[in-house]
């Protein structure tokens, strides 16, 4: 899934804090965010478990995708989710990572 343009949801938990994010690499950013080296929110609140994410043609179709996203309200955010997550599992693993980090 190198170079792929994508726009994913992270969570803290099931029904917990959301982060919407976007990039052309999603493995390197996942990365990122659970090693603590992608500082900021999801560094501060712990949010590192990927439940969505949408692959997208062009980076400038998966920013559009996000920005949506980013307006929506939490609501339809976790309906979102819910349509292909219904558990709130770590999609990582399917991507080749390892599950949940939690540290």
């Amino acid at each position: 899934m190198e170079r792929q343009p994508c726009v994913y949801i992270l969570a803290s938990r099931p029904h917990g804090t959301l982060y919407i994010g976007v990039t052309s690499n999603l493995l390197a950013r996942l990365i990122q965010h659970r090693d603590g080296t992608f500082k900021g929110f999801t560094d501060r609140y712990h949010v590192t478990r990927l439940v969505w994410y949408e692959t997208a043609d062009t980076m400038a179709a998966a920013i559009l995708r996000e920005k949506q996203l980013k307006k929506w309200n939490r609501n339809w955010k976790l309906r979102l989710i819910e349509e292909t997550n219904p558990q709130w599992l770590d999609l990582a693993p399917s991507l080749g990572l390892d599950g949940t980090h939690d540290g």
